[in-house]
């Protein structure tokens, strides 16, 4: 307990037992080794023997003496350190040197910490020794293990690793949530509330203004990104840097070459739309890429591979089409639509650049804007007709029938293009949010195959099944649960167990709207296999308990509004809206 005093010449037990060993007269050798061990203070030796009358022990005494000596220390050293005296440093470097033997000691192992602390430079020989100690090194503030970390990446990433599984498994429990509703969904949280998550700001902390950790952390981001090809890793590549930059470390902020990129796109994330002033912006940073730079183009292109950015970047391509359409002009003709696309391509090449090291925008296919657009609005046109159509007078109207197929185009592309594919899926998330039932029964089948299964991605799934909910009344036909369930969902839940556990969140919210008939189906078709993953096994047990609950309980009156879908009242036309309504 006492390590380290005989090094400083001060006496401890050891000393103490060899002196009464020793000695002829033990009271008087006491006393003399209390005098010389004692606060060294002439006038207080006459104060002592009043403690002793009133029944103080003279260790609680020292004890709080000791306490308050160790207190004024701490605040010195704070004090010498945010001074501006030249040899500061030169003064807690000796005071390290006099206080590191007795680190040990929990007395005054506080006092060496403050000390370390406030070193910007920890001479190295002391670095090694807390390094080495598992107990120091728990204890040391995290100024100090900065300082030991930048020379050791693989105890940096020891630390690091915990924190980036975590991150990864709250988002993917946010993906799963129990909770379905169009408004309150998986992109919802602004980026300003998603960067005070605990992961980001821990991480935040761990860098403090150190570049060197910052590089670490990004290449740790890359590796794992490359090795599992998960998004979510790009999400905290831009969650990291804008969390710097909320907090103004302009140390790294200025170094880092996508911060104005970042920032700027940062904001198209917050309002879900990247207008026009902004749009150009981007286009200057993206422009700006000199030769030599290529690799900024890898971090540019994780930036926008980055969920949160590909959703406000879609939204944003369907918004500029429907303008278009108002305006009778074609796709090409939008330089706007134009970077969105090229920002979009980009984003999805994000993984192929960094696994190839080939750090070369990637070209958006001509025919993505010259047939894939102009059949998707072809699609948008025969819908609006047929609701124009339904509307006219009976003596006006013709034997129009709702259009069941869809553009040969339209399907390829889906198919064979990532940026067409995407845009895809939006358009039929688009379709639902307007309560849409016939466009959205005659585009679900053309969902079955698409470029990599897209379709059947959990973020895609989490926000259908949301916009689902608007719909609800529609499932107790069965036209739509056959499109919804045998034209769908249905087609890959075996091979697929995120399918299988979307599937079951839906009807976990959705559950008495459907067919009691499908419904009974339902359950013995999505009745999980014995090797399935508990989180599957336990949504099919919440459903069976939740239909159970349902026979026993009474009915509901027919009068009483569902209250089950948890969402704000929100107006949304019934038919398909007319191509200028904005999303």
């Amino acid at each position: 307990m006492f390590a380290g005093l005989p090094e400083l010449g001060i006496s401890n037990g050891e000393d103490l037992k060899e002196t009464l060993t020793n000695c002829t007269e033990p009271l008087k050798a006491i006393d003399q080794f209390q005098t010389e061990n004692g606060i060294l203070l002439p006038t207080l030796q006459s104060a002592l023997p009043f403690l002793d009358l009133h029944g103080t022990p003279r260790l609680e005494f020292h004890q709080s003496v000791f306490d308050e000596l160790r207190d004024k220390l701490m605040e010195r050293v704070a004090t010498i350190a945010e001074g501006k005296e030249e040899d500061r440093y030169g003064k807690l470097e000796e005071l390290l040197e006099k206080s590191f033997p007795l680190v040990k000691m929990p007395s005054i192992q506080p006092v060496v910490m403050q000390v370390l602390k406030h070193l910007p430079k920890v001479p190295e020989k002391k670095l090694k020794q807390v390094m080495a100690d598992k107990e120091l090194y728990k204890v040391c503030a995290v100024e100090v293990k900065r300082q030991i970390w930048q020379d050791n990446q693989a105890l940096f990433g020891d630390e690091v690793s915990p924190l980036l599984k975590q991150y990864i498994v709250e988002k993917e429990a946010a993906l799963f949530s129990n909770d379905l509703s169009v408004l309150h969904n998986f992109f919802s949280p602004s980026p300003k509330t998603r960067r005070q998550g605990e992961v980001v700001l821990k991480l935040t902390q761990m860098i403090g203004k150190n570049v060197k950790l910052y590089d670490m952390v990004l290449q740790f981001l890359r590796t794992l990104f490359l090795r599992t090809r998960n998004v979510h890793y790009c999400t905290l590549r831009a969650e990291l840097l804008m969390s710097l930059h909320d907090l103004d470390i302009s140390e790294i902020c200025s170094v880092d070459p996508c911060h104005k990129f970042t920032w700027c796109l940062d904001a198209c994330i917050r309002e879900k739309f990247v207008d026009a002033k902004r749009a150009r912006e981007l286009q200057g940073f993206l422009d700006g890429v000199k030769k030599g730079q290529d690799r900024v183009l890898g971090d540019l292109s994780m930036i926008l591979c980055d969920p949160f950015a590909s959703n406000t970047l879609v939204l944003s391509t369907v918004r500029n089409l429907q303008e278009l359409l108002g305006q009778d002009a074609l796709p090409r003709d939008s330089p706007d639509l134009l970077l969105l696309l090229r920002m979009l391509s980009l984003g999805q090449g994000a993984w192929d650049m960094i696994d190839s090291q080939v750090f070369k925008e990637p070209r958006l296919e001509l025919e993505v804007v010259t047939r894939f657009l102009p059949a998707m609005l072809s699609v948008v046109v025969d819908d609006y007709t047929f609701t124009v159509e339904q509307k006219l007078p009976s003596e006006e109207k013709t034997s129009l029938t709702y259009p069941t197929s869809l553009p040969d185009a339209f399907i390829k592309f889906l198919q064979e293009n990532r940026v067409a594919c995407e845009m895809g899926l939006y358009y039929v998330l688009h379709i639902a949010k307007q309560r849409n039932k016939n466009a959205l029964q005659r585009l679900l089948p053309a969902l079955v195959e698409t470029h990599n299964d897209m379709a059947f991605g959990d973020i895609f799934l989490h926000l259908l099944m949301g916009h689902l909910t608007l719909l609800s009344d529609e499932f107790g036909t069965e036209e739509f649960c056959a499109a919804v369930f045998d034209g769908f969902l249905l087609t890959s839940f075996s091979s697929k167990e995120n399918v299988h556990r979307h599937t079951l969140r839906l009807l976990l919210h959705l559950h008495h709207k459907v067919l009691p008939s499908r419904l009974e189906a339902l359950m013995k078709t999505l009745e999980p296999p014995k090797q399935s993953s508990d989180p599957l096994k336990d949504l099919y047990t919440q459903l069976t308990e939740k239909l159970e609950a349902q026979k026993k309980s009474p009915p509901q009156p027919a009068e009483t509004p569902s209250l089950d879908l948890g969402l704000h009242p929100v107006t949304v036309p019934t038919t398909a809206s007319a191509p200028t309504t904005p999303i």
